[in-house]
C-alpha cells in the first residue's frame, strides 16, 4: 500500500467509524469495517513514521497510567444556577434585562454526564481535563482519545478550550450494567456515574469499550470572532463535534417555556439522560457585562425538569455500610418503570427519616426520580394500609461485621476498623495528606491493594514487601520503592496525628492533640468522664472516642506497636495575653493561618473556627469577612495581625 492509498483508506475508515460509533447508523458491514481496519493497521505497523495522529487505530486505548495527574484549566469551568419553576425563570430573566437590557437567549438540553474540558492547539487535541473544582481537574487525555465523537484533530489552528458533557446513551448503559453483573461486579447507579467511572480508568482500553459520547456545550479560552454564543457553537459543530438533537433561539418567557415542555415530551425519545434545559444569554458582550458570582455565571441557568413519580410498595429494608462506616437504610421496592429505568430500590438517607415519614415494611409509597437520577420515597400512603405492615427497627449491630454500632440519632456508624465495608475508606483517610501523608497511596491504589488481597486493613500497610506489589496494575520498581519508603517514613509520627488519621467520629486534629498530650498511649483505656474534663471535649466527642477504643482496642495497640508514635510532652505555656483565651482567626495574613494557629496553640490559646460570645479575641488579616462582622456585632475584641504581634 502506498502512503497516498493509506491516507485515502484512513479517511474512509474515519467516516465508517463515525457513522457506526457516533451516529449509530452504520454505512458499512462489520466485515467490511474489520477488513479495512486491519489493512490500515498493517500499513501503520510497517510504517510507524507515517501514522496519522487522528488514525482510528489510536482510538482503542491501551495506555496504562500509574495515576491521574492534576491539570489547570486556562479559564475557569463554572457551575450553573438551578431554577425549578416558571416564576424562578422569570426572576432570572428580569435580572438579566435589568442589567443589560433586552437580549436574545440560546436554549439546549442539559445532558446528565461528566463535564469535560478539551484543549486544542494548532489543530491537535493536547489535553482533556475533568471539571474538578473548576480551576484544577484530572488530566484524562488518554481515555478521552478513545471517544469517537472527540476529534483528535480539527480545522482550527488557534488555542481553544471546548467544554462539554461526556455521556453514555441509555441503551449502552443497560448493556454495560448487564456485562458488569455477568462478571460479578456491581452495576453503575446511573449513566452519570458510568460516564465518570469510565473516564477514571487507569487502563484506557477499558474506557474505549464503554461507547462514551461527547456533546459540547460551551467554550473556555478562545478567540473566535463571533458576537453570539450560538454562532460560536455552530462553528464548533462544523469542526466535527456532535450537535444536540434540539436547540432553540428564544426571546421571551413564553418561547422558553414552550421549548422546555417540548424537551420534556422528548425525554423518552432522546437516547441520552436529560435532567433539564440550559438557558444562556446569547450575546457574548452582554455575557461579560453580566459577569459571575463566586460560583456561577449570571448569564446562564439550568431549568431543571420536574421529578417523575410512581406508586410502589416497600417489600423490605436492607442496610448498606458505607465506606465511612455509616449505616444507610435502603428500601427494596416492587420494581417500577420510572422515566425509562426499572427502579427496585430507593434511598432513605437515615433511620430518622424512616421515623419522620412513619414508614413500615409493606407500605404503599410514592417514589420519585428527579433530575439527579437518585430514586427516593416522598410520601407514605397510610390510607392503603391493611394491618399487615411491620415496624422498621433501628440496627444495634453492623450487618457486615456484627460489631456494636455508635447510634447518635441521625448517624448510626460502625466504628470497627476491620469491618470489610469500611476498610478501603479507612486506609484512604489514614494515608491522605493531613493524616499520615503517605505519598503515592491514592484512593485507586488502595482499592487495588484491597481487591488483590495484599492488605485487608491499615496494619497490612506495614507488612507490605516489594514482591507483594510486583506485577500489580500501575506498579513499577521505582514506584514500589517510593511507596514502601513513604510507609516506612510514617514510623515515629506524633501521636496526635495518628489519632486524627484513625478517622474517629467527631475527633479532629485539635481534639486529637489534646487527648494525646493528656493521656499519651494510655488513651486506649480512658473514660468519658476523663475526656470531658479536657477543655473543648464534649459529651458526644467523648462517647464516640470511648466507643471507638472499646471496639478497636487491640487493633490500636498493634498499630502503635508498628508505628511507635512520638509522644509529645505537655508543656505549660508561659504567661502571655493569649494563654487560656479563645481565639478566632480570619482573613489573609503575612504567613499561612495554619502557622498563626500553631503559634497561638503553643501560647496556650484555644483556636476556634467560629465566633461566639465566648470568643476572647478575633485576629484578622486582609479581606476579613463575616467572622469579623460577627465579632464586632458581639463586642468581641478584634486585633490586626500587627497588633497581635506587638502584644507578644
Amino acid at each position: 500500500m502506498t502512503q497516498k492509498l493509506y491516507l485515502e483508506k484512513t479517511d474512509l475508515l474515519k467516516k465508517w467509524a463515525y457513522a457506526y460509533y457516533v451516529d449509530d447508523n452504520p454505512i458499512a458491514t462489520d466485515e467490511e469495517y474489520d477488513k479495512l481496519y486491519h489493512e490500515v493497521l498493517d500499513y501503520e505497523t510497517a510504517n510507524p513514521n507515517d501514522i496519522l495522529e487522528d488514525s482510528p487505530t489510536k482510538r482503542v486505548g491501551g495506555v496504562v497510567r500509574d495515576e491521574f495527574t492534576k491539570a489547570q484549566h486556562i479559564k475557569r469551568m463554572w457551575s450553573m444556577e438551578d431554577v425549578f419553576t416558571t416564576e424562578e425563570v422569570q426572576e432570572w430573566l428580569d435580572r438579566t434585562v435589568k442589567n443589560v437590557g433586552k437580549t436574545p437567549y440560546f436554549c439546549e438540553p442539559k445532558f446528565d454526564g461528566s463535564s469535560m474540558n478539551l484543549l486544542y492547539e494548532n489543530g491537535k487535541l493536547i489535553r482533556a481535563i475533568t471539571r474538578g473544582d473548576g480551576v484544577i481537574g484530572e488530566e484524562v487525555t488518554d481515555n478521552v482519545r478513545t471517544i469517537r465523537s472527540v476529534p483528535l484533530s480539527i480545522d482550527y489552528q488557534g488555542q481553544i478550550e471546548i467544554r462539554g458533557e461526556v455521556v453514555i446513551r441509555k441503551d449502552d448503559f443497560e448493556i454495560i450494567n448487564k456485562e458488569r453483573l455477568a462478571e460479578g461486579e456491581n452495576p453503575f447507579a446511573n449513566p452519570r456515574n458510568a460516564a465518570a467511572g469510565s473516564l477514571r480508568q487507569l487502563d484506557s482500553s477499558i474506557t474505549a469499550k464503554r461507547r462514551l459520547v461527547f456533546y459540547p456545550w460551551g467554550l473556555g479560552e478562545e478567540s473566535l470572532g463571533y458576537s453570539n454564543l450560538s454562532e460560536k457553537m455552530d462553528f464548533i459543530y462544523n469542526l466535527g463535534f456532535l450537535k444536540p438533537p434540539y436547540t432553540k433561539a428564544c426571546e421571551t418567557i413564553e418561547e422558553i417555556e414552550e421549548f422546555y415542555h417540548f424537551l420534556i415530551s422528548k425525554r423518552d425519545e432522546i437516547p441520552m439522560m436529560m435532567d433539564g434545559m440550559v438557558v444562556k444569554v446569547d450575546d457574548s458582550t452582554k455575557q461579560e457585562q453580566l459577569g459571575y458570582t463566586v460560583k456561577v455565571p449570571k448569564w446562564m441557568c439550568a431549568y431543571k425538569f420536574p421529578a417523575v413519580e410512581k406508586v410502589t410498595k416497600v417489600n423490605s429494608i436492607t442496610i448498606q455500610v458505607g465506606r465511612t462506616g455509616a449505616l444507610t437504610p435502603v428500601a427494596e421496592v416492587e420494581p417500577v418503570d420510572l422515566d425509562g429505568a426499572m427502579i427496585a430500590r430507593a434511598t432513605l438517607h437515615n433511620f430518622e427519616e424512616i421515623e419522620r415519614k412513619g414508614l413500615k415494611i409493606g407500605d404503599s409509597v410514592i417514589i420519585i426520580r428527579s433530575g439527579d437520577v437518585i430514586p427516593k420515597i416522598t410520601k407514605v400512603l397510610e390510607d392503603r394500609r391493611d394491618g399487615t405492615e411491620q415496624e422498621i427497627l433501628r440496627p444495634t449491630t453492623c450487618p457486615t461485621c456484627n460489631s456494636e454500632v455508635l447510634d447518635e440519632g441521625t448517624l448510626i456508624k460502625c466504628q470497627n476498623m476491620d469491618c470489610p465495608d469500611r476498610v478501603v475508606n479507612s486506609i484512604i483517610h489514614f494515608a491522605k495528606k493531613g493524616s499520615m501523608n503517605i505519598d503515592g497511596l491514592g484512593s485507586r491504589i488502595v482499592e487495588i491493594l484491597v481487591q488483590e488481597g495484599k492488605i485487608k486493613d491499615i496494619l497490612g500497610l506495614y507488612s507490605l514487601k516489594f514482591e507483594d506489589l510486583e506485577g500489580l496494575e500501575g506498579f513499577k520498581e521505582k514506584r514500589i520503592n517510593k511507596l514502601l519508603d513513604a510507609i516506612a517514613d510514617t514510623k515515629g509520627t506524633p501521636l496526635a496525628k495518628v489519632i486524627s488519621a484513625m478517622g474517629i467520629e467527631h475527633i479532629g486534629a485539635v481534639a486529637g492533640k489534646s487527648i494525646a498530650l493528656e493521656f499519651g498511649l494510655d488513651l486506649v483505656d480512658v473514660t468519658e468522664e476523663q475526656l470531658e474534663d479536657i477543655d473543648g471535649i464534649g459529651t458526644e466527642m467523648a462517647a464516640s472516642f470511648v466507643e471507638f477504643m472499646r471496639v478497636n482496642r487491640e487493633f490500636v495497640l498493634k498499630l502503635f506497636d508498628k508505628i511507635k508514635p512520638t509522644i509529645e510532652e505537655k508543656v505549660e505555656a508561659k504567661e502571655n495575653p493569649f494563654k487560656n483565651k479563645t481565639v478566632v482567626l480570619t482573613g489573609s495574613m503575612s504567613v499561612g493561618r495554619a502557622v498563626v494557629k500553631e503559634m497561638m496553640e503553643n501560647l496556650g490559646a484555644k483556636v476556634s473556627g467560629s465566633v461566639s460570645k465566648k470568643t476572647d479575641f478575633l485576629i484578622y488579616g486582609e479581606d476579613a469577612g463575616s467572622k469579623y462582622d460577627k465579632a464586632v456585632k458581639l463586642g468581641v475584641e478584634t486585633l490586626t495581625e500587627e497588633v497581635m504581634r506587638d502584644m507578644l
